[in-house]
């Protein structure tokens, strides 16, 4: 079956989330042990996070999970076309000096770029356009990570050709169900590949950077923050334990600061639409497109909802839904037989669309309708 045309799921002024996979050419370990000659290309994992960092802070699309393994990667973003619209003359010529620099420093980062430079750009009234319109684009996001990666791993190789197999894979995720099983699909991802037995050990993971974030948080407030569970390890003591233990109004205001803002998922998107104080939103970071939500949950409720899906997932770690977790799943309108399906067999149930039936009909039958009506105008 043909892959549907990435013009028919991508609405250039609308908000979306995307489900973005690609794989190395030949599904080989070029990013991990390679089985066959036994080379471990591990380190090339952190090059690919980096880069996702170093994009975060430049495309206007949120990050808001992503999963590096031997030979492919996982990434959830969401087309923000409303920020870009937003942004001056000036910040879109910044922004794109950054992807393609024509001059750089000695460690390769981008050199400050001269008035004359930035001009050249702005000047260019149609050029100025077509660049802005890239920046919200995931197909031009996609090929400024994957371009890269490749001329690094073909230099590290000492060898030419691809390094990644041809067009990426999107699937375009249609409520806020599908968004967050999709994001618990990406996170337990090394689990269910028996490469990590917790999300807190699962390395190059959003859910690993979330909670090494919290942890340190709570930390410097010398609270304990992560009660570990049947080795699950991410059974996170909820902001009610934490009051518990009479936490001043700075102390609070400190870790909810911390764990939005910190130094390893600061640039991810994050977890709750509405934080329990405000005011960390109104933080200005550079990092990130923006500093909204995804989930009409916090991210305790994430971590133990996380927790108890992997428990699932894994047959010798069957536990119990938590009392805490049966309101989220009301809240996302589905049972919990139907999400640990949606996380299990994510790929198997969804191939272009991901969402519940309702969005997956709508949509459907709006793209119907669009393309009735291309044929009639042609």
């Amino acid at each position: 079956m043909p892959r549907v045309k990435r013009t028919e799921i991508c609405a250039a002024d609308e908000v979306q989330a995307f489900h973005l996979i690609n794989r190395c050419v030949r599904r080989t370990f070029l990013c991990g042990k390679d089985r066959r000659s036994g080379k471990d290309y591990s380190h090339r994992k952190e090059w690919i996070r980096e880069r996702l960092e170093e994009l975060a802070g430049i495309f206007a699309l949120d990050i808001l999970g992503f999963a590096v393994l031997s030979n492919h990667l996982h990434v959830v973003v969401r087309t923000r076309p409303d920020v870009v619209k937003a942004w001056s003359d000036d910040e879109v010529a910044l922004r794109w000096w950054r992807l393609f620099p024509h001059r750089r420093n000695e460690n390769g980062t981008p050199a400050e770029p001269t008035e004359f430079e930035l001009n050249a750009i702005r000047n260019d009234t149609s050029g100025l356009k077509e660049k802005r319109r890239r920046l919200k684009d995931i197909s031009w996001f996609m090929r400024c990570l994957a371009e890269p990666i490749a001329r690094r791993g073909n230099k590290d190789d000492q060898v030419s050709g691809r390094f990644w197999e041809g067009r990426f894979r999107a699937q375009i995720l249609l409520d806020e169900t599908a968004i967050a099983a999709c994001m618990a699909y990406v996170d337990l991802n090394p689990i269910r590949a028996g490469i990590a037995a917790t999300p807190e050990t699962s390395d190059f993971t959003s859910v690993k950077e979330r909670i090494e974030d919290r942890a340190a948080a709570y930390a410097e407030c010398s609270v304990d923050s992560v009660e570990c569970s049947n080795n699950a390890g991410v059974a996170a003591k909820s902001n009610r334990d934490a009051d518990d233990r009479e936490l001043s109004s700075s102390d609070r205001n400190r870790i909810d600061v911390a764990v939005e803002h910190g130094e390893k998922a600061g640039w991810l998107a994050p977890i709750a639409l509405e934080p329990p104080r405000k005011k960390v939103r109104e933080k200005i970071t550079a990092r990130r497109a923006s500093n909204e939500g995804c989930m009409s949950m916090t991210l305790d409720q994430y971590l133990k909802l996380l927790d108890w899906t992997g428990r699932q997932i894994r047959k010798d770690k069957v536990g119990v839904i938590p009392a805490e977790c049966a309101p989220i799943l009301e809240r996302l309108d589905c049972s919990a037989e139907t999400w640990v399906d949606f996380v299990k067999n994510f790929r198997k149930r969804f191939r272009n669309e991901a969402g519940l039936a309702p969005s997956r009909q709508a949509f459907r039958t709006t793209r119907r309708e669009s393309r009735e009506s291309m044929r009639a105008s042609s």
